[in-house]
């Protein structure tokens, strides 16, 4: 089985980020990582792969540094990465972000399954999955807790707020995952060492035929016009109950439109 899953660099929570001029996130100059929700579907893949026999390449998209997320894929046991690298990517919506990830797996040839995570933890969008399936013209099965695959059919769990659903769909197909899934290894040294002599190709636009002027924020379909930073925190106001401190919270309240 040859599976693809599809990861994403994101800026790393605990440092300081910011934005390019354009008002796009800053992904250069500051501290990123794999996104943490990708860790979800690169474990059920290598899962799948250890017990069916498989192939599991981890699919990225973004700045040289964004090499870093298919390392980890390849560290916890991914056996080849693809890295699409391209100046004219920055500035990316999801659709154009669908588009290059869906010629970049028919560029890898005939793939038995693309897995990704839940969303991504810096555009919390969960929309790729879905157009991804669209332009492949491949079912899609989302949200799956648990996911089994067998006689070329998969099958997922979703958990709802109300109630379980069972869903089936034919191979080749696009599964999101969620982290209910599974815990995800950590990297062991020996998985360290053995990534350092895997494959990683580095595509650029070129490489999958696509046209610079398809993607890009001058291709977005939406822009952010300004960006200010979040004004300081304040002190909070302290009030002394002699009798009418239920009045003050009250009134505290209906000033915020709280109550």
């Amino acid at each position: 089985m040859k599976i693809v899953v599809c990861v994403k660099y994101v800026p790393d929570a605990q440092s300081d980020r910011g934005f390019e001029p354009d008002h796009t996130t800053d992904r250069v100059s500051v501290d990123g990582l794999l996104s943490e929700l990708d860790e979800y579907p690169i474990e059920e893949a290598l899962k799948l792969a250890e017990s069916s026999g498989g192939e599991v390449t981890v699919l990225t998209m973004g700045p040289e540094q964004a090499a870093a997320a298919v390392k980890k894929g390849l560290q916890m046991g991914a056996d080849q990465a693809v890295h699409v690298c391209d100046d004219a990517i920055a500035g990316s919506d999801a659709v154009a972000t669908s588009l290059v990830l869906a010629e970049a797996i028919r560029k890898l040839g005939e793939v038995d399954l693309v897995l990704t995570g839940l969303a991504s933890t810096d555009g919390t969008m969960s929309v790729v999955p879905a157009m991804l399936a669209e332009r492949l013209g491949l079912p899609q099965v989302t949200f799956a807790s648990e996911l089994t695959v067998e006689d070329g059919t998969v099958r997922i769990r979703r958990d709802g707020d109300l109630a379980s659903e069972t869903i089936e769909a034919r191979l080749p197909a696009v599964v999101s995952v969620t982290d209910q899934i599974n815990e995800p290894r950590y990297p062991s040294f020996k998985g360290i060492m053995a990534a350092k002599k895997k494959p990683v190709q580095t595509w650029t636009l070129a490489d999958l035929g696509i046209d610079p002027s398809q993607v890009g924020l001058d291709a977005a379909w939406s822009k952010v016009e300004s960006v200010e930073a979040r004004p300081p925190r304040t002190k909070g106001e302290i009030v002394t109950d002699e009798g009418e401190g239920g009045k003050a919270l009250v009134a505290f309240l209906a000033s915020r439109k709280l109550v």
